[in-house]
């Protein structure tokens, strides 16, 4: 996702300064591996368990507006007990937004949604935004998220799948970003 925004985005602006802004995105992870190698040689286990934490926590981790935990964990028995009553539905979408809540508390993740396909747990994750530099410090825990519901029903996992309406890059990050996408870039002369 780096790459696209980097090659298809344009520039704007953020409350936390200058980014670049790529166009919407869907794209399929086959299986979300904590031992991933691009994980192991550029993420950051610190920032990757402080995210975690927002994910299974009910209350609010600072330096967070708001706890995915508490947001996610009250619906997940809904979308289980869905699942099991009919294993064909596409209705297990749960919302992760609040009417009128804060502006700035408005959570990237807006909703996720469960189905069952091919014997395995499908999940859909729908972001408004995402930073593509540290997508992955949401989709691990996530994936932790859509392994309990599979075990809850006794599946395997399928794959996840991930919209972001808006995925972009932090010009500050631009340093890692490149040095992250080099292997990927073209070879110039």
């Amino acid at each position: 996702m780096m790459r696209h925004v980097w090659t298809e985005g344009a520039l704007g602006d953020d409350d936390r300064g200058p980014v670049m802004e790529g166009p919407p995105v869907l794209f399929e992870i086959a299986q979300v591996r904590r031992d991933d190698p691009v994980l192991e040689r550029y993420g950051d286990a610190d920032r990757l368990a402080l995210y975690s934490s927002k994910f299974t926590q009910d209350t609010i981790v600072p330096p967070f507006k708001y706890s995915y935990g508490a947001r996610i964990r009250g619906q997940l028995a809904w979308a289980v007990d869905l699942l099991r009553t009919k294993p064909y539905s596409k209705s297990a979408w749960i919302s992760l937004t609040v009417p009128g809540e804060p502006y700035d508390s408005v959570p990237c993740l807006s909703g996720l949604a469960f189905r069952i396909r091919d014997g395995g747990l499908v999940m859909t994750a729908a972001f408004r935004s995402q930073n593509a530099f540290t997508s992955y410090l949401n989709y691990v825990p996530l994936s932790d998220v859509q392994a309990g519901v599979a075990r809850s029903l006794g599946l395997d996992c399928g794959p996840m799948r991930v919209f972001v309406d808006v995925p972009h890059l932090y010009l500050s990050d631009s340093t890692q970003v490149l040095r992250i996408m080099r292997p990927c870039l073209p070879k110039l002369l």
